[in-house]
């Protein structure tokens, strides 16, 4: 996924912050996801949170459980349900992989970012992550930590 900042279309709309600091992301995939209008329209608006979400392989097939998008108050009668299963779109080769990575015990397929790419089409990039126990996430916490402060020790003498 580039990130051109020079391209209108480009927008981030969701991101899921804690999967870096929850699970130790080892490979990632941008996938489609099947969205109603309401959805789609509500997500330009910007409401919209997958910090709770999760993706799972059931029946040959990738969904997204759990993901949150807000009811687009302009669709009374044709709205949609905000926490629905969603179909997410890979290829068969790809979805073997995640199927064999979450196969894997420890492993999960986390959602990371959900965005509009440059053509105006919702994306959200999954990977395949093992979760942290405590003193993994202390040392994470610790290397940022540490790059912080190097990075003002830098400022003040460079």
């Amino acid at each position: 996924m580039a990130k051109d900042t020079k391209d209108k279309n480009y927008k981030v709309i969701a991101e899921n912050r804690r999967a870096r600091y929850d699970y130790a992301i080892e490979d990632d995939l941008e996938c489609g996801i099947m969205l109603e209008g309401s959805e789609v329209k509500s997500l330009r608006q910007g409401g919209s949170n997958i910090a709770e979400s999760y993706a799972e392989v059931k029946d040959g097939e990738l969904w997204l459980v759990n993901g949150y998008i807000a009811p687009y108050a302009q669709a009374k009668t044709f709205g949609h349900e905000e926490r629905r299963r969603r179909k997410l779109l890979a290829s068969k080769r790809e979805l073997s992989g995640l199927w064999n990575a979450s196969a894997r015990e420890g492993y999960t397929i986390v959602p990371l970012v959900m965005y509009f790419n440059h053509r105006g089409m919702v994306k959200l990039k999954v990977g395949v992550g093992k979760g942290k126990k405590i003193h993994d996430k202390r040392e994470t916490a610790a290397k940022r930590d540490w790059q912080r402060q190097k990075s003002r020790l830098l400022k003040e003498h460079g």
